[in-house]
């Protein structure tokens, strides 16, 4: 175990909690996974919120509204929920995640979207988790509007399938030779069907679902209903304030971009007509899925409207 000691101010500007934050003046500490299990007291708050998503749904603008909350420690992708895999040490790992700088903070953990493989283990008792996620159509459009989504997507896909198809047994298809369209829908039924698996081991009332197109229609009463699944008391008043607040007009990932609603639907409009037949292409595979798997079946399902 790396671990870096960072100010509340370092944690709040981050965007990813990983090797992205290493610079010459690191404060950097090494020690065993086991001792520090071993060290984390048995009545340690274990008590960390979390949001889970399919990526590229605006997680990490929920995530940065939600830290503008008093009582609320964001968290956004440790990179340690991308590789654990201690089966026994769920509690520890709840526990090292749930630290704040002040006792009337909760810590509020946004994951990397494949995290949510692990999702019903690291939502303890008493926690809740908001599962975002975009129906395919808008998913699609978002992914084939990124300049550099081909890279994501290629090195994403083989470990997707592989994913998805402990869901879908039999599925057999070639990623290599799939076209991004249908990377992209591959994206689309892993995650969405992880996040299904999850929810289905967890309390209902621990899970808040959102659609974030859905979100960006009414942010202040949204955001409202999210932070009170959260337990957090907000008033109108302040949510308004943090929803039509400067978060709201920028690239959550790189504050230094302006990136509002209006422009992401100007660039979803633009996907949707340049790549209308791989659109297509991919929401007829998806189609197909549906006919034969339960699981995407649900998912679309969801995406749909219905539960």
């Amino acid at each position: 175990m790396s671990l870096l000691r960072l100010g509340e101010a370092e944690y709040r500007a981050a965007s990813f909690l990983d090797q992205r934050l290493l610079g010459p003046g690191s404060d950097v500490r090494r020690a065993g996974w086991s001792a520090l299990k071993r060290a984390m007291p048995s009545d340690a708050r274990r008590d960390a919120q979390y949001i889970f998503h399919i990526g590229n749904v605006g997680s990490t603008l929920i995530s940065r509204l939600l830290g503008e909350l008093p009582d609320v420690f964001a968290l956004r992708e440790p990179m340690l929920l991308r590789t654990f895999a201690d089966e026994t040490g769920w509690e520890a790992l709840a526990a090292l995640l749930s630290r704040t700088f002040r006792p009337d903070q909760r810590a509020n953990v946004k994951a990397t979207s494949f995290t949510s493989e692990i999702a019903d283990r690291l939502v303890q008792p008493g926690s809740k988790a908001l599962f975002l996620y975009a129906a395919p159509e808008r998913y699609l459009e978002n992914i084939l509007a990124g300049q550099n989504s081909w890279q994501t997507l290629k090195a994403l896909s083989p470990a997707r399938l592989a994913r998805l198809q402990s869901r879908c047994p039999g599925l057999a298809v070639d990623p290599g030779a799939m076209h991004d369209g249908l990377k992209a829908a591959l994206g689309w039924a892993c995650e969405m069907t992880s996040l299904e698996r999850a929810a289905s081991s967890l309390p209902a009332d621990a899970v808040m679902w959102m659609d974030f197109d859905h979100f960006l229609t009414d942010p202040v009463r949204h955001f409202s209903a999210i932070a009170g699944h959260f337990e957090h008391d907000v008033d109108e008043g302040s949510a308004r304030a943090i929803c039509e607040g400067p978060l709201m007009r920028h690239y959550s990932k790189a504050l230094e971009y302006e990136y509002s609603p209006d422009l992401r639907r100007e660039i979803l409009a633009e996907a949707r007509r340049m790549h209308a037949p791989a659109i297509r292409d991919a929401l007829n595979w998806l189609a197909g899925l549906e006919s034969r798997y339960p699981a995407v079946a649900q998912a679309i399902r969801r995406a749909k409207g219905g539960a």
